[in-house]
């Protein structure tokens, strides 16, 4: 690699200090650990890929040549050898073989074997993406101790209402009484919506073992009974994905209100016979998401081949009551955020006019 030195360290040191630090390579993000003159003792397989070259040329060379600004990194570690500090962070342009620069986030940290620091880099794309999946995961904690509330409050005046409209009914005129049953309606129409925000949090958590195809192929069939014309549901499935435990009917009703959405919004699409939503099915490994990391996990994505999300509404769309459609109730992405979460998991959405694709993730074991 253009930059780096001929290694200085020995080929014994250098393997003995592999045993120490292997559970670096089970990380995805990027981790060396360097003696605090620059001089890289290991590096795991995250680092090597994200270099283009191999460990065996990394190991023994100097880390900070890796960088645009080595200065930098030079002066991190010679702060960390001096304990002028615990940890440092900063942002810097990482220099892979035969590529562009990327921005990363640089985080230098002692070790507690003098004379030696452990640097991470976090490309800022992986760090924007926790973020915001920090940020999911804290909104839907929200939203159901929200929902949780107004719902109470709104549930115990609205049967007074209900209750005070039905006696007044059998007081009043006959020619009066269209009046009263627009109030019980009404009465009737927000316990229905107020029942929907609560379902999630009474209905008891059914386990068992669950095959996602299954799931699949249950909202597969319900949504082209609704839309048996101009619309088509593709099928990409990995089918080495196992069984797994969970609440099967949560996990439907999940994919079925995410693809019914889908489905609505490609009305133009379907009017005109190319409207397209495809499942796919693929296992992930090695993934950090909810703030914990996993070995394996499952990754669904609904991918539709509509006008995409609103721009106004694309940071909001798993808030309760937020719709992009005339008349929708603003629940269904609530309620399966709410669902898939209950399995351990997270959706994710990404949309361009032209193509949505909401990822579930739930771990395997």
């Amino acid at each position: 690699m253009e930059g780096l030195k001929k290694p200085i360290l020995s080929a014994p040191a250098a393997a003995a200090a592999i045993p120490r630090f292997q559970s670096f390579d089970l990380l995805a993000t990027l981790v060396a650990v360097v003696r605090t003159n620059g001089v890289v003792v290991f590096a795991n397989a995250a680092l090597e890929d994200a270099l283009g070259t191999s460990r065996r040329t990394i190991e023994g060379s100097q880390l900070p040549d890796c960088f645009t600004e080595p200065t930098i990194l030079h002066n991190a570690l010679e702060g960390a050898g001096s304990n002028e500090f615990a940890a440092l962070r900063y942002d810097a342009w990482l220099k892979p073989l035969n590529r562009e620069p990327m921005p990363v986030h640089v985080v230098v940290a002692q070790t507690d074997t003098p004379g030696e620091a452990i640097v991470e880099l976090l490309p800022l794309e992986q760090q924007a993406k926790q973020d915001r999946e920090e940020r999911l995961i804290d909104q839907a904690q929200a939203n159901k101790e929200l929902i949780r509330n107004l719902a109470h409050e709104i549930k115990n005046p609205l049967g007074g209402i209900r209750g005070a409209a039905q006696l007044l009914q059998m007081e009043i005129d006959k020619e009066l009484t269209e009046y009263t049953q627009v109030i019980i309606h009404e009465a009737d129409r927000l316990q229905s919506l107020v029942d929907r925000l609560l379902a999630p949090h009474r209905r008891p958590h059914l386990v068992g073992d669950v095959n996602i195809h299954e799931v699949c192929e249950r909202v597969r069939s319900l949504i082209l009974a609704e839309f048996p014309r101009g619309l088509r549901v593709m099928r990409d499935y990995d089918i080495s994905i196992p069984d797994f435990r969970g609440d099967r009917e949560q996990l439907i009703q999940a994919v079925l209100n995410i693809a019914h959405n889908a489905a609505q919004a490609l009305a133009d699409r379907v009017a005109a016979g190319d409207a397209q939503i495809t499942f796919r099915t693929r296992i992930a490994r090695q993934v950090t998401f909810g703030k914990q990391r996993y070995r394996l996990a499952l990754e669904l994505h609904v991918i539709d081949n509509g006008p995409g999300v609103p721009d106004s509404i694309k940071d909001r769309i798993f808030y309760p009551l937020i719709s992009g459609r005339e008349g929708g109730s603003g629940l269904g992405l609530t309620l399966a955020q709410t669902f898939v979460q209950q399995h351990h998991g997270l959706i994710e959405c990404e949309s361009v006019p032209g193509r949505t694709d909401f990822k579930l993730l739930i771990p395997l074991p």
